[in-house]
């Protein structure tokens, strides 16, 4: 019933997965970044959570590329779905779908070089990772076939707003006690 487009329909599923997961991973970071996990063990759990929300993001995200591999239609080859502007299908979202792979694979995977990176240094490299679901939005509205289904669109929108909202409020936290502060109203 599928007409041979078997791997086609895996790699948009696995598309989609991926692009919630990276949601669902970022607005648990964003959660825990504004302050909004009040004790211990919640926060723990949060945090183990956001870990292997990640992890299955970076899993789904591996599929969506390898599935393509095997698409009659597209026949990206390893070339089109490894680099980005190799591909003649809608480049520039493409290449964002590409690169966010790449920064999704980068930072996610960072979290188990912490220690060498040192965690002040990782915190930083890590708050580029709302980034990663930018690139991700830009993808699936410019190369995703779902693209224009009010479903989809929602679900972004949705997750985008919520995203925008948690920002906002770790921006507007106070800083912790033993910090600098600059009011720059008061310079």
């Amino acid at each position: 019933m599928t007409g041979g487009h078997e791997l086609w329909l895996v790699s948009r599923a696995a598309g989609v997965v991926a692009l919630l997961l990276v949601a669902a991973a970022v607005l648990l970071g964003l959660t825990l970044a504004a302050g909004l996990v009040k004790t211990p063990q919640t926060r723990k759990n949060v945090i183990t959570f956001h870990e292997h929300t990640a992890n299955a993001a970076l899993v789904a995200i591996a599929l969506h590329g390898a599935a393509l591999l095997g698409d009659g239609f597209l026949r990206p080859g390893l070339k089109g779905i490894l680099l980005p502007f190799a591909i003649d299908y809608r480049p520039a979202y493409t290449a964002a779908g590409i690169v966010a792979g790449y920064l999704a694979a980068l930072l996610g995977l960072s979290f188990y070089a912490r220690k060498r990176i040192g965690a002040k240094r990782w915190r930083k490299l890590h708050r580029a990772t709302p980034v990663i679901y930018v690139l991700g939005l830009v993808h699936t509205l410019g190369a995703g076939t779902d693209q224009g289904s009010t479903w989809l669109r929602s679900v972004m929108l949705s997750s985008a707003l919520a995203a925008v909202a948690l920002i906002v409020k770790r921006l507007m936290r106070p800083p912790k006690p033993g910090k600098i502060s600059v009011n720059p109203t008061k310079i």
